[in-house]
């Protein structure tokens, strides 16, 4: 077995200003710990689809876009790496990274490499999506990684998506379009600012001369799935995070050595999961451990980061659309942004991607992830005899059925800090969800008015659809009924003077702290798919200043930005954008 990789030092790093500033920083723990497809070619131009039978990795050469182009950095990310703006259009670095390793200065690698991973939908294995109909074709179809670097004291891997071919494309194209790279840009940087946990926007460059086709929808079509065929411009976004080990990658290996489909089977999957833990969860899990505590302790410690990772995207009505095992990162982050969208018009049952279904929509997300997490624990027991390690079984068992009872203790929490409640009140909030769903309301423009603690529903009307509540008997005085019952609870619109000039020093003060409180947690902004198809159809020619306008909006979605930018941004969907294909749903063509 090779060495795991080292623990990583704390020490910052110096300022990147240009691609050998880079490469100083470079530590591949991956390929130097891991084991490579024996049947891969050295110099990385495996591009033909084709079975993967061992190894983690396959070296893959991407192929580089075509006449690449600058479109959009982040700026914050950037000054989180202590990387220069300038480096972001500095020649070496856009050819890096729209692709093309041929000229990086060493110790940078020529070749960069795919992983594998099995195919899980809602906790049930599926073979036919690959083509040889044995689960050795799917993995990283487009997406290849470059580089992993050591920068501040922590380890990143570097992925460009759109990469090109790779032994898992199953006959695709490689590249993604600059439609979708655009939506996971944007994405990736506002879910950060959301405070939730994702991988990371590095940078977003497009071709300038090599286009493809994708299906998508006519102009203004209701249809389901796209009508017609475009043409489209390729692009890379390089994503980045810890690493980009998924559920589905540990269920491969786990299936390997349940079936024992090769004699290194077992082996590998250990080596996995201990690169899993040196990557993702060395801070929580002792390396002297035996394998057994460290299962159990890993399997705990994913279970805490998932539950609060799927209550966080309630929390800014974030739906991933795809929710399979092969979309769910390790780590426990927001990773793959595909058919993702974020809750306009509440709907428990709100599902962006037209190929999806309930089991995946909005609020069904906390069982979906219970379905992954259970998936995670089965790759996991093959580690663990059950002669000698009876009790750890049981205890994985344990681990594994107390998923339901910790999500629910999340999103319990999760929403009471969004009414700005101590504890949950379960009757208030059924009551809320009731007449979010009878009215209906704007799911985060409803709770960011709420966060103004309003003394009557007039302020809650901004995010009403429907126009006016007089034509519908009895709504408007069961949610004036539930306002003064939520405002008994929060401590406010409760005693003489309240919101006038009798109010207490002190009243006042609790008032404002509450509301503090309830916009930190509740956005103004969120990233909505009516705003971002004026965007990417601006940047297909050639203006990229409505992605520009985007980020900055869209990174700083708690604050009070300008009047001009409420006006734009803050606002209802506008009724005739409603069951339109591309804003009110979406395939996964990309």
């Amino acid at each position: 077995m090779k060495n795991r990789p080292a623990p990583e030092t704390a020490a910052l790093s110096a300022p990147v200003a240009t691609l050998d500033d880079l490469a100083k920083l470079a530590n591949y723990s991956l390929m130097d710990t891991l084991n490579c497809d024996p049947q891969a070619t050295a110099d990385g131009a495996d591009h033909a689809p084709r079975q993967v039978f061992s190894g983690h990795y396959v070296p893959v050469k991407p192929t580089p876009i075509k006449d690449p182009e600058y479109v959009a950095h982040s700026q914050i990310f950037f000054r989180e790496l202590s990387f220069a703006d300038s480096l972001a259009q500095s020649a070496d670095f856009v050819r890096m990274f729209s692709g093309d390793l041929t000229h990086v200065p060493l110790p940078l690698r020529k070749v960069g490499w795919a992983t594998g991973y099995a195919l899980s939908i809602y906790g049930k294995e599926y073979y036919q999506q690959c083509p040889f109909r044995t689960g050795n074709g799917y993995g990283d179809g487009r997406a290849v990684s470059v580089l992993e670097a050591v920068i501040n004291g922590r380890r990143w891997e570097m992925q460009l998506k759109g990469g090109g071919r790779t032994p898992y494309c199953r006959g695709a194209d490689g590249r993604a379009v600059l439609r979708s790279s655009v939506r996971e840009f944007l994405a990736q940087e506002h879910m950060h600012a959301l405070g939730v946990p994702t991988s990371r926007a590095l940078s977003l460059y497009v071709s300038k001369t090599e286009q493809v086709q994708r299906p998508w929808y006519s102009q203004g079509s209701q249809a389901q799935d796209p009508d017609r065929l475009i043409t489209e411009a390729v692009a890379i976004t390089t994503r980045v995070a810890p690493s980009f080990i998924r559920v589905g990658q540990l269920e491969l290996f786990g299936r390997r050595a349940r079936k024992q489909e090769h004699p290194q089977a077992l082996q590998e999957l250990e080596q996995l999961v201990l690169h899993l833990i040196a990557r993702e969860y060395a801070e929580v899990i002792d390396p002297q451990l035996n394998i057994g505590a460290k299962v159990l302790l890993l399997a705990g410690a994913f279970r805490s980061r998932l539950t609060a990772l799927v209550a966080n995207w309630i929390r800014v009505g974030y739906c991933q659309g795809n929710f399979n095992g092969d979309n769910c990162a390790a780590g426990g982050f927001t990773l793959d942004y595909g058919p993702f969208g974020f809750c306009e018009v509440f709907d428990p049952y709100y599902q962006p991607w037209t190929g999806g279904g309930e089991h995946f929509s909005f609020l069904n997300q906390p069982v979906a992830a219970e379905r992954n997490f259970q998936m995670f624990c089965t790759a996991l027991r093959p580690l663990l005899n059950p002669l000698e390690d009876a009790d750890c079984l049981h205890q994985l068992d344990d681990i594994c059925s107390g998923f339901a009872a910790v999500m629910q203790a999340q999103m319990q929490q999760m929403w009471a800090a969004k009414l700005g409640l101590g504890t949950f009140h379960p009757t208030l909030f059924s009551e809320l969800e009731t007449l979010m769903r009878q009215t209906p309301v704007d799911y985060s423009l409803f709770f960011r008015e709420l966060s103004s603690l309003p003394d009557d529903i007039e302020p809650l009307k901004k995010s009403f659809y429907q126009g006016s509540l007089g034509d519908r008997q009895g709504l408007e005085l069961r949610w004036s009924k539930w306002l003064k019952q939520w405002q008994t609870l929060v401590g406010v619109g409760v005693g003489v003077g309240v919101g006038t000039s009798e109010e207490s020093t002190d009243q006042r003060r609790n008032r404002e702290e509450l509301s503090r409180q309830m916009k930190r947690v509740n956005p103004k902004y969120t990233l909505r798919e009516w705003f971002l198809a004026p965007a990417y159809s601006q940047a297909s020619a050639g203006n990229y200043a409505l992605v520009r306008e985007l980020q900055a909006v869209m990174t700083q979605p708690y604050a009070e930005q300008s009047q001009a930018v409420e006006d734009s941004y803050h606002r209802l969907k506008p009724a005739e954008l409603f069951n339109v294909g591309g804003l009110s749903h979406l395939s996964c063509s990309s």
